[in-house]
């Protein structure tokens, strides 16, 4: 017993030491330096709450913040859609079996070890609007009427980010499912078949069921990476988060004010702690949501 807890402190205080340090102590960090009116540079100035009251009640900053957690909550959205769709729709695609299938998960898992830059790059080429592949698929197809700066137009710069980052991603919440869908019993599905149910069936009253935990999971890591997100919306969009904001996220929005980049306005690094605090508490308040959703799902299962 004793070497056991010799053996688990020798692997967890590693890991521990970390965490804190790379983790917890930048956050409670973070969040005292909102209370500080500070340039990056020169002496701090104690300023209380007044971060906060100027990010949610004084212009443009309310603005701003607001117009950020809606795109958020929308990219958010076309996420969830897009990419856990498509993750679990080739997830039954790869349970099927067929030849070849270890090379197509490959293939399929492949863009999430490919750097955001270089995605972001790749897509920013895709979408360009003289010599994008996209606009000369749409002539090509008769859909010249289509055609359109898929970043440069309001309506379609978000969306058009999200696609990109949902096919980056896809791959991870694929192999959950695939992981999924490989511990359901194949007695179910002969139930449901011997009661007169056909792949439909099968798919919506067996797999979606015994799947719910792994959905649950998959939701809240897309919730955190979406409402973390960055590096895609500077890689495609620059942090001015064009056009007219857009694309402006809550990780653009703190670089921008944190560090007054091209903006003409200077480094405001306590309001830009504020604005971190903020997206950690909306990231908190989203992952207990989820959390208590999976609980709830675990405790329906047990029962």
């Amino acid at each position: 017993m004793k070497r056991s807890k010799t053996a688990f402190w020798i692997f967890v205080i590693p890991s521990l030491v970390i965490y804190v340090t790379f983790m917890l102590v930048p956050l409670v960090a973070s969040l005292g330096l909102s209370f500080f009116e500070w340039t990056g540079y020169g002496a701090k100035k104690f300023v209380g709450f007044s971060n906060y009251i100027k990010l949610f009640t004084e212009e443009p900053n309310n603005q701003r913040l607001g117009n950020a957690l809606k795109n958020n909550a929308y990219f958010f959205v076309i996420t969830m859609l897009i990419q856990n769709v498509l993750a679990l729709v080739l997830a039954v695609f790869l349970q099927k079996g067929l030849r070849g299938f270890k090379t197509l998960r490959t293939i399929f898992f492949a863009p999430c070890t490919v750097s955001v830059i270089i995605v972001g790059f790749l897509w920013t080429l895709i979408y360009n609007p003289i010599w994008g592949p996209l606009n000369n698929i749409l002539a090509g197809i008769g859909l010249e009427k289509l055609q359109m700066a898929w970043l440069g137009n309001k309506a379609t710069a978000l969306p058009a980010i999200a696609v990109a980052n949902a096919w980056q991603y896809s791959g991870i919440p694929m192999m959950l499912f695939v992981a999924g869908l490989n511990a359901i019993p194949n007695e179910l599905y002969e139930a449901c078949a011997v009661d007169g149910g056909n792949e439909w069936h099968k798919f919506r009253h067996v797999t979606i069921p015994s799947i719910k935990s792994v959905i649950l999971i998959v939701s809240t890591m897309t919730f955190v990476g979406n409402f973390s997100s960055f590096e895609i919306i500077y890689a495609m969009e620059g942090t001015l988060a064009g056009p007219n904001y857009a694309t402006d996220v809550m990780g653009t929005l703190f670089y921008r004010t944190a560090f007054g980049a091209r903006t003409g306005s200077p480094a405001d690094m306590g309001l830009g702690a504020t604005i971190a605090a903020v997206m950690s508490v909306v990231i908190g308040v989203g992952v207990l949501f989820w959390l208590r959703l999976y609980i709830k799902q675990d405790d329906t299962k047990g029962s």
